[in-house]
């Protein structure tokens, strides 16, 4: 084999690889939040659950996607374990389809019809409304030309009569099951390393059409792509919550137990298979119709596929509930950890396979920021008029930790939504980014005026001061309204726009507001009739005014979420 067949082999390989990721990535942008909302809708059971993942899958043309995505939900508490294992079960059906659309390509020269889709795809590619199908399209045709250019270079390396090749393939029986657990290790160690079935899948069909791979071993190749392909998933779940974890577990576990009693029935399901195709097993390499035999192996390949991961799914679609309680069995609960930790709890490293769909981590973690952030105020609420100096050092140590995870999060948050930002997306996802981005930044002044009024407190006590009670009361009220201000920011991020009413959230600010203008003129009064110092009087308006501060950045980070402006009076 010359280098230049060698180049363009791997070559090839690349353009297929490059083809279907362009490919599966514009359907996702194309179906956008839907793709969200049928996941999330049409889950209500086992059945409708795999159908869903079929679905989703032979629509994007990528099971990593869909299994990447259900690992992200379960993450995020939006799908049940039973549900992500149902979707999980139907995305490896889906997948199937791949193998049948590489199986035409070596059957024809499929590189005919890429060139009139090239021209079609630049064309609406400068068009704005169709560009994603232009992308599409784009995609499209370099798969197919990547398959193309695959089936050629098979042709040229004329393996069949590669004396090199043949000797090393002969060195092992076609029916020796210790071959079969060879292969199959290798396809999944392969897979494990390109991190891409398909890949192999070409790799596979281009060795069993040539006529130098038995049928055997390349399904055990097969196979061993059905365990490897389960590596992403858990790598991506890695570092998420312990329902992520046991649903990517589930997805190998499940792969697992398809390659355990495939392997018991090994050769008669293949014979079977290959009576469905019309392809003669036995039929020797010196018979006249060989060629035409070996022409039929790769669409035995993606029968055996289909065939394999439909039965897998009907034997365990029943027994799920068996499948959830091993994998829980599996992965332990992670033992609780510190929450003044700093640690992000959806977005996680290596989650990030689809920009759009990440949106919905990003979104869970703001939730969580808010959340924390309130926990933060409730803190600062303790701290008020606290006697016992160690109990307020503690709590004032607590706050300034809070104060640092603040910070962090906005970073981190923002690192990862300027990732997403870097690939091409939605119009409507592109505004949801620039939502975000302005809400983790508001978060964070609230963050850092809370931390504020901590301090103005400490002064307070290292001065050896102290606030009259008629200053507590008004304080604690003022606290009151800032809570039932954060309060009603958490739910709003937590709902749905349609069902949230914004004009709570302005009616609170303008509570806010107007008590601060009261008490800074009642303020003023009072220092003058030397009810207390100026300096308490300062830090006491210090306090209120930091409140009436955090007040405006609750309205600013609703205002983000719902797409709306206060009007001015």
């Amino acid at each position: 084999m010359s280098i230049w067949i060698f180049f363009k082999l791997i070559g090839a390989l690349a353009l297929l690889m490059f083809g279907m990721k362009a490919m599966s990535e514009s359907l996702q942008k194309m179906a956008g939040p839907q793709l969200r909302h049928v996941l999330g809708a049409m889950t209500t059971n086992r059945f409708t659950g795999i159908l869903t993942g079929t679905f989703i899958t032979a629509a994007v043309q990528s099971s990593t996607a869909t299994t990447v995505m259900t690992v992200s939900f379960v993450n995020a508490g939006l799908l049940t374990l039973v549900q992500a294992i149902s979707v999980i079960m139907g995305a490896n059906i889906g997948t199937t389809l791949t193998a049948w659309i590489m199986s035409a390509g070596f059957s024809f020269n499929i590189t005919d019809f890429v060139w009139p889709a090239f021209f079609i795809g630049i064309v609406l590619i400068y068009s704005k409304k169709r560009k994603l199908i232009g992308d599409f399209l784009f995609g499209v045709s370099f798969m197919f030309l990547g398959l193309g250019t695959l089936r050629q270079a098979g042709i040229d390396m004329d393996l069949a009569h590669n004396q090199a090749v043949l000797d090393f393939f002969s060195q092992f029986d076609p029916r020796s099951f210790f071959t079969t657990i060879v292969f199959l290790l290798i396809g999944s160690v392969l897979t494990m390393c390109v991190q891409s079935s398909a890949a192999i899948m070409a790799i596979t069909m281009i060795l069993c059409s040539t006529g130098v791979l038995p049928i055997y071993q390349g399904i055990a190749l097969v196979l061993g792509e059905n365990i490897g392909t389960t590596v992403t998933s858990n790598l991506a779940a890695l570092t998420a919550n312990t329902q992520a974890r046991r649903a990517a577990m589930a997805h190998m576990v499940f792969n697992v137990f398809g390659v355990i009693w495939v392997l018991c029935v090994f050769h008669p399901f293949i014979n079977m298979v290959c009576s469905w195709v019309g392809y003669d097993v036995d039929m020797p390499k010196t018979a006249a119709g060989f060629a035409a035999n070996a022409a039929k192996l790769s669409f035995v390949l993606a029968a055996f596929h289909t065939t394999f991961n439909v039965t897998n799914t009907l034997v365990l679609a029943g027994p799920i509930k068996y499948l959830e309680k091993l994998v829980c069995k599996i992965i332990k609960p992670k033992a609780n950890k510190d929450e003044d930790e700093f640690r992000l709890h959806f977005i996680q490293a290596g989650i990030m396979k689809t920009p759009e769909l990440s949106v919905l981590e990003a979104s869970k973690e703001i939730k969580s920021f808010a959340e924390r952030i309130q926990r933060m105020f409730g803190m600062v609420r303790e701290l008020l008029g606290e006697a016992d100096t160690d109990k307020f050092n503690k709590i004032f140590t607590r706050i300034e930790k809070y104060e640092g995870i603040s910070d962090n999060m906005e970073i981190e948050i923002a690192k990862y939504l300027d990732q997403v930002s870097n690939a091409h997306l939605s119009d409507e996802t592109k505004d949801k980014v620039r939502s975000m981005l302005r809400e983790i930044s508001e978060l964070e002044s609230i963050g850092d005026a809370c931390y504020n009024i901590a301090r103005t407190e400490s002064r307070r006590i290292r001065g050896k001061e102290d606030f009259t009670e008629e200053q507590y009361d008004h304080m604690h009220q003022m606290f009151e309204l800032t809570d039932d201000a954060l309060t009603q920011m958490n739910r709003i991020l937590v709902g749905h726009r349609q069902d949230n009413d914004v004009n709570r959230s302005f009616n609170i600010e303008n509570e806010i507001n107007n008590y601060r203008n009261q008490l800074r003129s009642q303020n003023i009064n009072d220092v003058n009739d030397h009810k207390y110092t100026y300096a308490i009087g300062t830090m006491y308006m210090d306090i209120i005014q930091e409140c009436e501060k955090l007040g405006d950045y609750v309205v600013n980070v609703v205002e983000a979420r719902m797409g709306v402006r206060q009007q001015e009076a």
